[in-house]
């Protein structure tokens, strides 16, 4: 997990993500991360993106749709994190102590 500011896209921080991340053979994103640069560095990696094409883009990628639909889990993920309130209005100043609160979340959900 990467903390960034409030104000900053998710698609900023993506590459690095990707990088701490095991070789996987597809990378399941929602629109929000329709790049060319984003496509070409997930291809390079060996990967095949699953990631729908913004409505704008002037070639419409296809896309597994099928594949596509297990990208709820992840959604699933944050939504049970919200519901600890600690995480969801985030309390704390600190990026560390934030970070910490959303790892010990993770942990009470997921593993206990």
């Amino acid at each position: 997990m990467v903390l960034t500011a409030g104000n900053v896209s998710d698609y900023v921080p993506a590459k690095e993500c990707l990088e701490a991340a095991p070789k996987a053979a597809a990378v399941i994103a929602d629109r929000g991360y329709d790049s060319d640069e984003l496509r070409d560095f997930i291809k390079a990696r060996g990967a095949k993106p699953i990631i729908p094409p913004k409505k704008n883009r002037n070639v419409q990628y296809r896309y597994d749709k099928e594949l596509y639909k297990t990208r709820n889990r992840v959604e699933r993920f944050f939504c049970r994190l919200k519901d600890f309130r600690r995480v969801a209005t985030r309390y704390d100043r600190q990026p560390y102590t934030f970070m910490a609160a959303v790892f010990l979340a993770s942990i009470v959900a997921f593993w206990l």
